[in-house]
């Protein structure tokens, strides 16, 4: 890692900082999205609760995070 600012200190996680968010938070969505469909709450907390989660809802946020997540993977390993 090269100085920034002048400052003689490194930038954390360097200059692909964006690109580690973007696969921290892509990685959850799609994670905990599928993990909601494969193993849905035993009980419910209220009335309003959903027995489980939407179907359509919870594979489209699993596409939208894989898709992050491999961006951020390329976008890491190309720089």
């Amino acid at each position: 890692m090269k100085p920034v600012l002048g400052y003689g200190r490194a930038v954390f996680l360097g200059d692909n900082l964006l690109a580690w968010m973007v696969l921290a938070v892509g990685g959850a969505m799609a994670v905990g999205s599928f993990y909601a469909l494969v193993r849905p709450p035993e009980h419910r907390r209220d009335e309003d609760d959903l027995e489980r989660a939407p179907l359509g809802r919870s594979l489209l946020f699993v596409a939208l995070g894989a898709v992050a997540a491999i961006w951020a993977i390329g976008s890491l390993i190309s720089s």
